[in-house]
Protein backbone atom coordinates (compact mmCIF):
# COMPACT_ATOMS: atom_id res chain seq x y z
CA UNK A 1 0.00 0.00 0.00
CA UNK A 2 1.55 3.24 -1.00
CA UNK A 3 0.86 5.89 1.91
CA UNK A 4 2.35 8.69 -0.15
CA UNK A 5 -0.23 8.21 -2.80
CA UNK A 6 -2.99 9.94 -1.52
CA UNK A 7 -5.57 8.44 1.69
CA UNK A 8 -6.13 5.03 1.49
CA UNK A 9 -10.12 3.50 2.05
CA UNK A 10 -8.71 1.15 4.63
CA UNK A 11 -6.84 1.69 8.20
CA UNK A 12 -2.78 0.99 7.84
CA UNK A 13 -1.29 -2.32 7.44
CA UNK A 14 0.16 -3.69 10.67
CA UNK A 15 -1.04 -0.81 12.49
CA UNK A 16 -4.68 -1.37 13.69
CA UNK A 17 -4.75 1.66 16.05
CA UNK A 18 -3.78 4.60 13.33
CA UNK A 19 -6.22 5.59 10.85
CA UNK A 20 -5.28 5.87 7.42
CA UNK A 21 -5.74 9.81 8.22
CA UNK A 22 -3.57 9.02 11.23
CA UNK A 23 -0.62 7.73 8.90
CA UNK A 24 -1.28 10.50 6.27
CA UNK A 25 -0.80 13.66 8.00
CA UNK A 26 1.98 12.14 10.34
CA UNK A 27 3.73 15.17 11.60
CA UNK A 28 7.04 13.84 11.15
CA UNK A 29 6.48 14.22 7.41
CA UNK A 30 6.55 18.13 7.79
CA UNK A 31 9.29 18.56 10.74
CA UNK A 32 11.46 16.23 8.83
CA UNK A 33 11.09 17.94 5.28
CA UNK A 34 14.11 19.61 4.12
CA UNK A 35 11.99 22.80 3.40
CA UNK A 36 10.39 22.72 7.32
CA UNK A 37 12.56 26.01 9.37
CA UNK A 38 11.83 28.19 11.61
CA UNK A 39 11.39 31.53 10.94
CA UNK A 40 13.40 34.28 12.74
CA UNK A 41 11.64 38.02 12.76
CA UNK A 42 12.71 39.77 9.48
CA UNK A 43 13.60 36.38 7.52
CA UNK A 44 12.82 37.33 3.65
CA UNK A 45 10.55 34.23 3.55
CA UNK A 46 7.67 36.17 5.61
CA UNK A 47 7.26 38.15 3.01
CA UNK A 48 7.59 35.97 -0.22
CA UNK A 49 3.91 34.69 -1.42
CA UNK A 50 4.67 31.62 -2.49
CA UNK A 51 5.95 30.55 0.84
CA UNK A 52 4.07 27.74 3.32
CA UNK A 53 3.80 30.26 6.16
CA UNK A 54 2.44 29.06 9.35
CA UNK A 55 2.32 29.77 12.85
CA UNK A 56 3.46 27.48 15.37
CA UNK A 57 4.05 26.53 19.76
CA UNK A 58 6.61 24.46 20.64
CA UNK A 59 7.41 22.15 24.44
CA UNK A 60 9.28 25.40 25.12
CA UNK A 61 6.41 27.46 24.97
CA UNK A 62 7.49 29.79 22.46
CA UNK A 63 5.21 30.79 19.73
CA UNK A 64 7.06 31.87 15.95
CA UNK A 65 6.61 31.78 12.52
CA UNK A 66 7.73 28.57 10.38
CA UNK A 67 8.17 27.57 6.96
CA UNK A 68 6.66 24.12 5.72
CA UNK A 69 6.49 22.48 2.80
CA UNK A 70 3.82 23.17 -0.27
CA UNK A 71 1.51 20.21 0.34
CA UNK A 72 0.17 18.39 -2.89
CA UNK A 73 -3.35 17.25 -2.98
CA UNK A 74 -3.52 13.27 -2.44
CA UNK A 75 -6.64 11.44 -3.23
CA UNK A 76 -9.68 12.42 -2.90
CA UNK A 77 -7.91 15.47 -0.81
CA UNK A 78 -7.75 19.61 -1.63
CA UNK A 79 -5.14 22.38 -0.90
CA UNK A 80 -6.48 24.84 0.29
CA UNK A 81 -5.12 28.72 0.79
CA UNK A 82 -6.10 29.63 3.73
CA UNK A 83 -7.80 33.56 3.89
CA UNK A 84 -9.04 33.60 7.63
CA UNK A 85 -8.13 31.65 10.94
CA UNK A 86 -9.35 32.46 14.06
CA UNK A 87 -7.55 32.68 17.32
CA UNK A 88 -8.96 30.02 20.04
CA UNK A 89 -9.08 30.26 23.27
CA UNK A 90 -7.01 26.74 22.98
CA UNK A 91 -4.38 27.51 20.64
CA UNK A 92 -3.18 30.40 23.31
CA UNK A 93 -3.38 27.67 26.45
CA UNK A 94 -1.69 25.21 24.38
CA UNK A 95 1.25 27.73 23.72
CA UNK A 96 0.78 29.05 27.37
CA UNK A 97 0.30 25.51 29.31
CA UNK A 98 1.70 22.88 26.31
CA UNK A 99 -1.17 20.82 27.09
CA UNK A 100 -4.66 20.76 27.51
CA UNK A 101 -5.75 18.03 29.44
CA UNK A 102 -3.54 14.53 30.05
CA UNK A 103 -3.85 13.42 26.45
CA UNK A 104 -2.88 16.83 24.32
CA UNK A 105 0.53 17.72 24.97
CA UNK A 106 2.80 20.10 23.06
CA UNK A 107 6.14 17.31 22.52
CA UNK A 108 7.55 19.40 19.00
CA UNK A 109 6.92 21.80 16.80
CA UNK A 110 2.83 21.93 16.81
CA UNK A 111 1.33 24.69 13.93
CA UNK A 112 -1.47 26.35 15.39
CA UNK A 113 -4.87 27.08 14.57
CA UNK A 114 -8.15 25.26 13.63
CA UNK A 115 -10.96 27.85 13.01
CA UNK A 116 -10.31 28.13 8.94
CA UNK A 117 -11.62 28.93 5.57
CA UNK A 118 -9.76 29.95 2.38
CA UNK A 119 -10.13 29.08 -1.39
CA UNK A 120 -9.51 26.05 -2.76
CA UNK A 121 -6.35 25.93 -4.98
CA UNK A 122 -5.78 22.03 -6.35
CA UNK A 123 -7.67 19.35 -6.24
CA UNK A 124 -6.61 15.37 -6.24
CA UNK A 125 -8.16 12.65 -7.51
CA UNK A 126 -11.53 11.11 -7.04
CA UNK A 127 -12.76 15.00 -5.65
CA UNK A 128 -16.29 15.09 -7.21
CA UNK A 129 -17.92 17.87 -5.57
CA UNK A 130 -15.58 20.40 -5.19
CA UNK A 131 -13.46 22.21 -7.67
CA UNK A 132 -10.25 25.26 -8.49
CA UNK A 133 -12.31 28.35 -6.89
CA UNK A 134 -14.53 27.04 -4.30
CA UNK A 135 -15.02 28.74 -1.10
CA UNK A 136 -14.63 26.39 1.84
CA UNK A 137 -15.19 26.53 5.28
CA UNK A 138 -12.14 23.40 6.98
CA UNK A 139 -13.94 21.14 9.52
CA UNK A 140 -10.38 20.67 11.08
CA UNK A 141 -11.42 17.10 13.05
CA UNK A 142 -10.86 14.03 10.45
CA UNK A 143 -12.66 11.09 11.55
CA UNK A 144 -11.26 7.63 10.81
CA UNK A 145 -14.31 7.14 9.11
CA UNK A 146 -14.03 3.22 9.43
CA UNK A 147 -16.45 0.77 10.49
CA UNK A 148 -14.64 -0.21 13.14
CA UNK A 149 -14.74 2.47 14.91
CA UNK A 150 -18.20 2.63 17.31
CA UNK A 151 -18.20 6.55 17.42
CA UNK A 152 -17.85 7.47 13.62
CA UNK A 153 -20.27 4.68 12.70
CA UNK A 154 -22.72 5.97 14.95
CA UNK A 155 -22.79 9.60 14.03
CA UNK A 156 -21.09 10.61 17.13
CA UNK A 157 -17.47 11.33 15.33
CA UNK A 158 -16.48 13.92 17.73
CA UNK A 159 -15.43 11.15 20.30
CA UNK A 160 -13.16 9.03 17.45
CA UNK A 161 -10.14 8.04 19.54
CA UNK A 162 -7.69 7.74 16.06
CA UNK A 163 -9.32 11.58 14.81
CA UNK A 164 -6.45 13.84 12.97
CA UNK A 165 -7.73 17.25 14.92
CA UNK A 166 -5.64 19.81 12.96
CA UNK A 167 -3.70 21.67 15.55
CA UNK A 168 -4.19 19.56 18.67
CA UNK A 169 -0.70 17.68 19.41
CA UNK A 170 0.73 16.25 17.32
CA UNK A 171 -0.47 17.46 14.17
CA UNK A 172 0.16 21.14 12.54
CA UNK A 173 -3.12 23.38 12.33
CA UNK A 174 -4.58 25.15 9.95
CA UNK A 175 -3.02 28.54 10.56
CA UNK A 176 -1.13 28.54 7.74
CA UNK A 177 -0.95 29.46 3.88
CA UNK A 178 -1.61 26.44 2.22
CA UNK A 179 -3.66 23.44 4.22
CA UNK A 180 -4.18 19.62 2.85
CA UNK A 181 -7.38 18.56 3.80
CA UNK A 182 -9.59 15.78 2.74
CA UNK A 183 -12.52 16.92 0.48
CA UNK A 184 -15.55 15.44 2.71
CA UNK A 185 -14.69 17.86 5.48
CA UNK A 186 -14.46 20.79 3.38
CA UNK A 187 -17.49 22.46 3.30
CA UNK A 188 -18.94 25.03 0.50
CA UNK A 189 -19.47 28.61 1.21
CA UNK A 190 -22.62 30.42 -0.06
CA UNK A 191 -21.45 33.52 -1.84
CA UNK A 192 -23.03 35.56 1.10
CA UNK A 193 -20.71 34.11 3.43
CA UNK A 194 -17.13 35.60 3.70
CA UNK A 195 -14.30 33.88 4.18
CA UNK A 196 -14.05 35.61 7.86
CA UNK A 197 -17.62 34.16 8.79
CA UNK A 198 -16.93 30.91 7.73
CA UNK A 199 -14.04 30.54 9.67
CA UNK A 200 -16.78 31.75 12.59
CA UNK A 201 -18.36 28.92 11.96
CA UNK A 202 -15.85 26.71 13.96
CA UNK A 203 -16.97 28.30 17.54
CA UNK A 204 -20.48 28.47 16.07
CA UNK A 205 -20.57 24.88 15.93
CA UNK A 206 -19.67 24.68 19.20
CA UNK A 207 -22.50 26.50 20.30
CA UNK A 208 -24.59 25.26 17.96
CA UNK A 209 -24.02 21.84 19.69
CA UNK A 210 -24.73 22.69 22.99
CA UNK A 211 -28.13 24.38 21.68
CA UNK A 212 -28.89 20.80 19.71
CA UNK A 213 -28.01 18.63 22.81
CA UNK A 214 -29.21 21.01 25.73
CA UNK A 215 -32.74 20.61 23.64
CA UNK A 216 -33.64 24.55 24.34
CA UNK A 217 -36.90 25.45 22.90
CA UNK A 218 -38.84 28.46 21.65
CA UNK A 219 -39.24 30.63 24.69
CA UNK A 220 -37.21 29.09 27.40
CA UNK A 221 -35.49 31.44 30.15
CA UNK A 222 -31.70 30.51 29.65
CA UNK A 223 -28.54 31.56 31.26
CA UNK A 224 -25.38 31.75 29.50
CA UNK A 225 -21.87 31.63 32.08
CA UNK A 226 -19.09 33.29 30.07
CA UNK A 227 -19.15 36.49 27.57
CA UNK A 228 -15.53 35.22 25.90
CA UNK A 229 -16.04 34.17 22.14
CA UNK A 230 -18.06 30.48 22.88
CA UNK A 231 -20.85 32.86 25.15
CA UNK A 232 -21.20 34.95 22.62
CA UNK A 233 -21.94 32.57 19.88
CA UNK A 234 -24.02 30.96 22.23
CA UNK A 235 -25.63 34.49 23.04
CA UNK A 236 -26.28 34.79 18.97
CA UNK A 237 -27.54 31.42 18.66
CA UNK A 238 -29.97 31.23 21.23
CA UNK A 239 -31.40 33.89 20.51
CA UNK A 240 -31.94 32.65 16.86
CA UNK A 241 -33.49 29.46 18.46
CA UNK A 242 -35.90 31.69 20.34
CA UNK A 243 -34.92 31.71 23.73
CA UNK A 244 -36.06 34.47 26.02
CA UNK A 245 -34.90 36.33 28.61
CA UNK A 246 -31.38 35.48 27.79
CA UNK A 247 -29.29 36.32 31.06
CA UNK A 248 -25.38 36.30 30.47
CA UNK A 249 -22.80 36.54 33.26
CA UNK A 250 -19.10 37.21 33.28
CA UNK A 251 -16.30 38.48 35.52
CA UNK A 252 -15.46 41.59 32.94
CA UNK A 253 -17.54 44.84 32.74
CA UNK A 254 -16.33 44.97 29.23
CA UNK A 255 -17.34 41.69 27.91
CA UNK A 256 -20.41 41.75 29.17
CA UNK A 257 -20.35 45.93 27.53
CA UNK A 258 -19.69 43.62 24.01
CA UNK A 259 -22.41 41.39 24.75
CA UNK A 260 -24.84 44.12 25.12
CA UNK A 261 -23.96 45.81 22.05
CA UNK A 262 -23.81 42.59 20.12
CA UNK A 263 -27.52 41.62 21.75
CA UNK A 264 -29.61 44.76 23.08
CA UNK A 265 -32.25 42.28 24.45
CA UNK A 266 -29.59 40.27 26.79
CA UNK A 267 -29.84 41.22 30.41
CA UNK A 268 -25.86 40.94 31.82
CA UNK A 269 -24.77 39.99 35.26
CA UNK A 270 -21.22 41.07 36.61
CA UNK A 271 -20.62 38.21 38.77
CA UNK A 272 -17.60 38.63 41.50
CA UNK A 273 -15.33 35.72 42.16
CA UNK A 274 -15.54 36.32 45.78
CA UNK A 275 -19.21 36.26 46.34
CA UNK A 276 -20.56 32.54 47.33
CA UNK A 277 -22.39 30.82 44.24
CA UNK A 278 -25.65 31.42 45.67
CA UNK A 279 -25.52 34.99 45.80
CA UNK A 280 -24.61 34.85 42.19
CA UNK A 281 -27.18 32.62 41.27
CA UNK A 282 -29.77 35.03 43.05
CA UNK A 283 -28.43 38.02 40.91
CA UNK A 284 -29.10 35.74 37.92
CA UNK A 285 -32.39 34.83 39.29
CA UNK A 286 -33.22 38.90 39.47
CA UNK A 287 -31.67 39.62 36.25
CA UNK A 288 -33.71 37.03 34.94
CA UNK A 289 -37.21 37.73 36.27
CA UNK A 290 -37.30 34.00 36.93
CA UNK A 291 -35.61 31.11 36.88
CA UNK A 292 -33.67 30.34 34.12
CA UNK A 293 -35.18 26.76 32.30
CA UNK A 294 -31.51 25.83 31.16
CA UNK A 295 -28.20 26.93 31.83
CA UNK A 296 -25.26 27.26 29.15
CA UNK A 297 -22.01 27.02 30.90
CA UNK A 298 -19.26 28.40 28.70
CA UNK A 299 -16.21 29.16 30.81
CA UNK A 300 -15.32 25.36 32.68
CA UNK A 301 -14.96 27.13 36.04
CA UNK A 302 -16.10 25.39 39.69
CA UNK A 303 -17.83 28.65 40.58
CA UNK A 304 -19.27 29.41 36.91
CA UNK A 305 -20.80 25.52 36.99
CA UNK A 306 -22.23 25.84 40.91
CA UNK A 307 -23.76 29.53 40.23
CA UNK A 308 -25.79 27.80 37.41
CA UNK A 309 -26.74 25.15 39.35
CA UNK A 310 -28.42 27.38 42.05
CA UNK A 311 -30.13 29.53 39.39
CA UNK A 312 -31.72 27.09 37.18
CA UNK A 313 -35.24 25.93 37.94
CA UNK A 314 -36.33 22.72 39.42
CA UNK A 315 -35.87 19.98 36.83
CA UNK A 316 -33.75 22.05 34.81
CA UNK A 317 -30.33 21.78 33.05
CA UNK A 318 -27.01 22.92 33.23
CA UNK A 319 -25.00 22.01 29.90
CA UNK A 320 -21.33 22.22 30.37
CA UNK A 321 -19.50 23.68 27.53
CA UNK A 322 -16.44 25.03 28.86
CA UNK A 323 -13.39 23.39 29.43
CA UNK A 324 -12.07 23.41 33.40
CA UNK A 325 -9.88 21.60 35.60
CA UNK A 326 -9.55 17.80 35.67
CA UNK A 327 -11.62 17.64 39.03
CA UNK A 328 -14.39 19.88 40.35
CA UNK A 329 -16.71 20.03 43.74
CA UNK A 330 -20.49 20.35 43.06
CA UNK A 331 -23.14 20.70 45.59
CA UNK A 332 -24.73 17.19 45.20
CA UNK A 333 -27.82 17.58 47.59
CA UNK A 334 -29.62 20.50 45.76
CA UNK A 335 -28.63 19.13 42.31
CA UNK A 336 -30.57 15.76 43.33
CA UNK A 337 -33.16 17.61 45.42
CA UNK A 338 -33.85 19.35 42.32
CA UNK A 339 -33.98 17.28 39.94
CA UNK A 340 -31.11 18.94 37.89
CA UNK A 341 -29.82 17.66 34.70
CA UNK A 342 -26.11 17.83 34.58
CA UNK A 343 -24.77 17.52 30.95
CA UNK A 344 -21.57 18.16 28.62
CA UNK A 345 -20.02 18.54 25.20
CA UNK A 346 -16.88 17.71 23.57
CA UNK A 347 -15.98 19.63 20.25
CA UNK A 348 -19.49 19.10 17.99
CA UNK A 349 -20.27 16.28 15.68
CA UNK A 350 -22.84 17.11 12.78
CA UNK A 351 -23.24 20.75 13.05
CA UNK A 352 -20.97 22.60 10.32
CA UNK A 353 -23.66 22.64 7.60
CA UNK A 354 -26.19 24.16 9.67
CA UNK A 355 -24.15 26.99 10.79
CA UNK A 356 -23.22 27.52 7.25
CA UNK A 357 -26.77 27.51 6.68
CA UNK A 358 -27.42 29.79 9.54
CA UNK A 359 -25.31 32.36 8.60
CA UNK A 360 -26.42 32.78 4.93
CA UNK A 361 -29.79 32.63 6.07
CA UNK A 362 -29.50 35.61 7.96
CA UNK A 363 -30.08 34.37 11.34
CA UNK A 364 -27.07 34.61 13.08
CA UNK A 365 -24.40 38.11 12.25
CA UNK A 366 -21.16 36.77 13.38
CA UNK A 367 -19.21 39.86 11.49
CA UNK A 368 -19.41 42.01 15.13
CA UNK A 369 -17.39 39.31 16.79
CA UNK A 370 -13.98 40.14 15.26
CA UNK A 371 -12.19 42.84 16.89
CA UNK A 372 -9.16 42.48 14.80
CA UNK A 373 -7.75 41.27 11.99
CA UNK A 374 -3.58 40.59 11.15
CA UNK A 375 -1.92 39.69 8.24
CA UNK A 376 -0.28 35.64 8.46
CA UNK A 377 2.97 36.83 8.50
CA UNK A 378 2.13 38.50 11.96
CA UNK A 379 0.66 35.64 13.47
CA UNK A 380 3.18 35.71 16.17
CA UNK A 381 1.68 39.64 16.92
CA UNK A 382 -1.64 38.06 16.71
CA UNK A 383 -1.25 35.60 19.81
CA UNK A 384 0.04 37.96 21.66
CA UNK A 385 -2.99 40.24 21.76
CA UNK A 386 -5.22 37.34 21.93
CA UNK A 387 -3.89 36.29 25.47
CA UNK A 388 -3.75 40.09 26.47
CA UNK A 389 -6.81 40.83 28.51
CA UNK A 390 -6.02 44.55 28.33
CA UNK A 391 -6.13 44.58 24.80
CA UNK A 392 -10.02 43.84 24.34
CA UNK A 393 -9.46 40.99 22.17
CA UNK A 394 -12.67 38.82 21.55
CA UNK A 395 -11.98 37.34 18.30
CA UNK A 396 -8.47 37.77 16.58
CA UNK A 397 -8.45 36.70 12.87
CA UNK A 398 -5.64 36.37 11.03
CA UNK A 399 -6.03 37.12 7.05
CA UNK A 400 -3.88 36.36 3.80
Amino acid sequence: MHHHSGIEPTAVDGSPLLSRYEAYYDPKKVLNHPEFKILEDGAPELDDPKRNLACAYNQHKTVHMINKPIPVAGKNECIVHVKNTGICGSDVHFWKHGQIGPQMVVRDETGAGHESAGEIISVGEDVKDLKVGDRVAIEAGVPCGQADCDPCRTGRYNACPRVVFFSTPPYHGTLTRFHAHPAPWLHKLPDNVSFEEGSLCEPLAVALAAIERAGVALGDPLLICGAGPIGLVTLLASHAAGCTPIVITDLVASRLEFAKKLMPSVKTVLLNKEDDAQVNAQRVRDACGMMPRVAIECTGFESAINTAIYSVAFGGKVFVTGVGPLEQMYPFGYVNANEIDLQYQYRYANQYPKAIRLVSGGLIDLKPLVTHRIPLAKAVEAFHIAADPSQGAIKVQITD
